[in-house]
């Protein structure tokens, strides 16, 4: 096996593991008991997304994907922050 086979296969695998990573997160957004557990669900969604890009990109070799993982890094933060604050404090605007 040459080495870029071995990263390859790597990359391969790291997505799959990450995708149910994904799955596993969207159960418990969907199911979860309570605010705080689907506002963790859904940062931890958005965290196991911008991780699905970057292997993604780092798979076909594309600068693209980082990009987009950044844009999802930035709106995955803002949104984490939002909701969180609507939730303490049942308003958003300071």
């Amino acid at each position: 096996m040459t080495g870029h086979l071995v990263f390859q296969t790597t990359v391969v695998v790291c997505m799959h593991m990450v995708g149910v990573a994904m799955l596993l997160a969207l159960w418990r957004l969907l199911r979860g008991p309570t605010v705080p557990d689907r506002i963790l669900a859904l940062d931890t969604l958005s965290v196991t997304a911008i991780a699905e890009l970057m292997l993604f990109g780092m798979y076909l070799n594309s600068a693209v994907y980082f990009e987009a993982a950044l844009v999802i890094a930035m709106l995955g933060f803002c949104s984490t922050v939002v909701l969180s604050k609507f939730v303490l404090r049942r308003d958003i605007v300071e």
